[in-house]
């Protein structure tokens, strides 16, 4: 007597598996309080990302002379700095450069990375060994020396500060994928699917890819966190974005020459600056364990 699966009954039986297991991750993320913080606070930095300019009560640039080096108060929450532009506004603003600077050029350097690690693992040879070695020639430079390096190549400008977000993270992200991948190739059901005849792309991006995603979960989220660093620091420096963005790395820059009579126009972006950073970190080290956990 023979048995029949009817699909869509299967199919329909795993959907709410997948989603016990998405809950259940979930509840075990929120049982630390520090990673419930830093989830928390993530999301609502998000926010102020996506809503910020409807929440800024002035312009990214308004100046309010008669109200220039106010203190925090009812009418400025976080103070004005010594143009009158009210700093509560502008590190609600700056909030979405911070997100799309550090967000896009970490996701396109996790994406390049991803691609490049998980081929250069997987075929070995003399194509790894020089993109390796590449990588390691990169490695070798401190992050924010690399960053200046290319900075002075390509001059400063918000598109610049991208593309060396991208650059220095790509060698990162492929060599973590690379690790994962020489573990897990010379597993059994890779080399049943070889056996099968599988396509490459698809023992790839089926079979080996799953198996990446857990580590490549956490170093996604510590790249996002050193990428905000980096796109501060530049900021700072004077060699990333330029005037008049609310690029919180520039505002601290601007108010640190007048720190003595508007102290609050640098302690506020630099405190969004470590909050930010701090919560990522947080919710990385919530991903570890997490992951750690599963296996």
């Amino acid at each position: 007597m023979t048995t029949t699966t009817n699909p869509d009954l299967a199919s329909e039986s795993a959907a709410p598996v997948r989603g016990q297991r998405w809950l259940v991750s979930l509840r075990a993320l929120l049982r630390n309080p520090a990673h419930t913080a830093g989830l928390i606070i993530f999301i609502l930095f998000l926010l102020i990302a996506i809503f910020g300019p409807m929440l800024a009560p002035y312009g990214v640039n308004e100046q309010i002379v008669e109200d220039a080096r106010q203190a925090p108060s009812a009418a400025h929450w976080f103070g004005t700095d010594r143009l009158g532009r009210d700093v509560f506004s502008r590190v609600l603003l700056g909030a979405r450069d911070i997100f799309s600077l550090a967000g896009l050029g970490t996701l396109v350097a996790v994406l390049v990375g991803t691609s490049l690690g998980l081929l250069s693992g997987y075929r070995g040879g003399l194509f790894d060994e020089l993109l390796m070695r590449f990588f390691d020639s990169l490695l070798s430079l401190p992050a924010l020396l690399l960053a200046l390096l290319l900075l002075g190549t390509l001059g400063p400008s918000r598109q610049s500060v991208l593309l060396v977000i991208i650059v220095v993270y790509i060698p990162i992200v492929a060599r973590v994928v690379r690790s994962v991948v020489l573990s897990v190739k010379t597993r059994g059901y890779i080399e049943a699917a070889r056996v099968q005849g599988e396509s490459s792309a698809r023992i790839l991006f089926r079979e080996i890819l799953p198996a990446v995603l857990p580590a490549l979960a956490v170093e996604a989220a510590l790249r996002f966190s050193y990428a905000i660093f980096l796109a501060s620091s530049l900021g700072f420096l004077g060699v990333g974005v330029q005037p008049p963005s609310p690029d919180w790395g520039l505002m601290v820059k601007e108010a640190r020459d007048n720190v003595s009579q508007t102290p609050w126009a640098l302690w506020f972006p630099a405190g969004a600056i470590s909050i930010l950073v701090i919560a990522v970190n947080l919710l990385a080290d919530g991903l570890k364990t997490l992951f750690r956990v599963e296996d």
